[in-house]
């Protein structure tokens, strides 16, 4: 049963959640703000955070950065309505995923289960390896990059990501299948998405990330992973 910690200030909607992920057969704890999620992440060690980024103790963004200092736990967080420039800051912040309230229920719970299939079965990941690079090096077995001898650190979702392309070096994945395996099958309108952990990646592994060498957009269909 996927455990998941909601962080959620508002006592209402919080409960509501609670609810409606227990009846779906969630394990779920809450904290109402950033001290006690801390706290929690660290004793209940949760499959996946459901976090509002408004929190009445600290920012969420703020959270995001404490946490990912020490745990790669999945995250996806979700901000108002018109808070486009907030998400954005909370995926560079760590955040897997990015959700904007009023947020459908089957959508929610798509990208939940996604999120804690991905944790589950990284604990039980097959080893594809060390890809070496001019520019960096990719250990896939022990979950670690380096580049220009530093470690580079990447979320669970650009890992996530990352194994799919490389599982596939030198051939053409297309958007929707990479869609369905990193968010599941329910998760079909996610370009924007995918464009935004395509661009971090290239950040952090790229020598030059607007002309890249490695990670290929195939414009309208997909992308592709070169070794070099």
């Amino acid at each position: 049963m996927p455990r998941v910690l909601v962080v959620e200030n508002e006592p209402q909607l919080a409960r509501y959640l609670v609810i409606y992920l227990k009846a779906r057969s969630f394990e779920v704890e809450t904290a109402r703000n950033g001290v006690t999620a801390l706290r929690l992440v660290g004793e209940l060690s949760p499959d996946v955070v459901l976090l509002g980024l408004d929190l009445p103790d600290m920012k969420g963004v703020d959270l995001l950065r404490a946490l990912r200092a020490w745990s790669r736990v999945p995250i996806l967080a979700y901000s108002d309505r018109g808070a486009w420039d907030e998400t954005v800051t909370a995926l560079d912040a760590g955040a897997d995923d990015c959700i904007i309230k009023p947020f459908g229920m089957d959508e929610l719970l798509a990208r939940l289960r996604a999120a804690a299939r991905r944790a589950i079965d990284g604990a039980h990941m097959n080893s594809f390896g060390k890809i070496a690079t001019e520019d960096f090096t990719i250990d896939l077995s022990a979950k670690k990059a380096t580049r220009q001898g530093h470690d580079v650190r990447l979320s669970p979702t650009e890992w996530h990501l990352l194994e799919v392309l490389i599982r596939h070096r030198g051939h053409l994945v297309g958007r929707k299948q990479l869609l369905h395996e990193i968010w599941g099958s329910r998760y079909r309108d996610g370009s924007n998405c995918l464009r935004v952990y395509m661009a971090r990646l290239r950040r952090k592994l790229e020598a030059d990330p607007s002309h890249p060498s490695y990670l290929i957009t195939a414009p309208g269909m997909g992308y592709r992973f070169e070794a070099g």
